[in-house]
């Protein structure tokens, strides 16, 4: 599985309020979170951003609650992949579990910047940064995580294995 396109990249700690804003939460329509995505960090995020691209965070991206808003928020958005430094633990799980990709890699994350162009291979556990020409190696998802990611998530992976089972 390869994800393309352009980097978003923020800092460290970006917790999960600023990821999507406390005040939206009483809507749960991916789209209205997706509407909010970053707003409170970068009020053109949602402007800027285009389906298949990919954010880049810093140490402890998506700390602070364990809300699964905010990996929905992205994924919304049309993120298609975060990598990082590192992810707090809770949103690393809630981000595998609807479906969305995140991948630990210090060297890819430090070294890519707003407006590179990346593409990850998820089988090989790759990371290209096509517009400075460098390739890092993190650890291939195994085959569950990526069935249960291209089935949209743990609901989707869950509802397709039963209905096979019938």
């Amino acid at each position: 599985m390869k994800h393309r396109g352009y980097v978003h990249k923020y800092g460290d700690h970006i917790d999960t309020d600023v990821i999507i804003p406390a005040r939206v939460l009483n809507n749960p329509d991916p789209k209205v979170l997706a509407s909010h995505c970053m707003e409170d960090i970068d009020k053109d995020f949602v402007k800027r951003v285009k389906d298949g691209d990919i954010i880049v965070g810093g140490v402890n991206f998506g700390c602070g609650s364990s809300r699964e808003h905010a990996p929905i928020a992205i994924k919304a958005a049309g993120i298609n992949c975060v990598v990082a430094i590192n992810f707090a633990r809770i949103f690393f799980r809630n981000a595998i579990n609807i479906g969305l990709p995140v991948l630990e890699c210090p060297q890819a994350a430090a070294d890519a910047d707003t407006g590179d162009e990346l593409e990850i291979d998820l089988d090989k556990g790759s990371i290209t940064n096509i517009t400075k020409q460098k390739v890092y190696s993190v650890a291939a998802f195994p085959e569950f995580m990526q069935k249960l990611i291209s089935a949209g998530g743990l609901v989707g992976y869950t509802i397709k294995k039963m209905s096979n089972e019938q």
